[in-house]
């Protein structure tokens, strides 16, 4: 009688071992198989500023920067992001030379570019990515079609910084003062034709 290898009958494995280098600072982890980077970052890491909206990917409340880009921290699992470079709002200031805060920081408050803050951590941390995309030139579709052959960095607008924003809904409402902020942020003075409902920054 041929005997069964029992390892062909053991229970899958639900944790793998990751690191994780959050703001800076590598985290050895061993996170459920099913649960989020956003979940990860809030309950393991004690980062609370990502912040759980829809969990749909679809009010950019979780925005996070990976690896330099911006992605939506509800629909990654963090046992897929080992080795990765994960930005939250809280490490933004430590991208600065010298410490401070973050431009985009300083902008939000001087042009009071919130209300109730529940969507601003996300808002940040997608606008730092929308300058750094900006800069290296990368276009979107509000890029007019003479700029797409010039190289170089991409003139931020008020018309780009909404179509950039739009996966960063504000159910208050401040989307003029947040076109004003980042256009602040990107070294353009007053921001034009900062107006529009969510759709719009969005």
């Amino acid at each position: 009688m041929s005997r069964t290898d029992p390892a062909q009958h053991a229970a899958p494995a639900t944790r793998t071992p990751i690191t994780l280098r959050v703001n800076g600072t590598d985290h050895a982890l061993c996170p459920d198989h099913r649960v989020t980077l956003l979940d990860t970052l809030r309950e393991e890491l004690d980062l609370t500023g990502a912040k759980k909206g829809c969990d749909h990917g679809q009010c950019g409340a979780c925005t996070v920067l990976l690896d330099g880009r911006r992605a939506y921290s509800c629909l990654l699992l963090a046992v897929a992001q080992d080795g990765a470079e994960v930005t939250t709002v809280e490490g933004l200031a430590t991208t600065v030379p010298g410490g401070g805060p973050h431009p985009l920081q300083r902008a939000f408050l001087e042009r009071d570019a919130f209300q109730c803050g529940f969507c601003t951590p996300g808002q940040l941390c997608s606008a730092a990515g929308a300058l750094a995309e900006a800069e290296a030139g990368h276009p979107s579709a509000a890029t007019p079609a003479e700029a797409l052959a010039a190289a170089g960095p991409v003139t931020l607008t008020a018309e780009e910084i909404r179509e950039r924003l739009s996966g960063n809904l504000c159910r208050c409402g401040a989307y003029p003062a947040i076109v004003q902020a980042v256009t602040d942020a990107a070294g353009g003075g007053d921001a034009a034709g900062g107006t529009g409902a969510a759709g719009a920054v969005a």
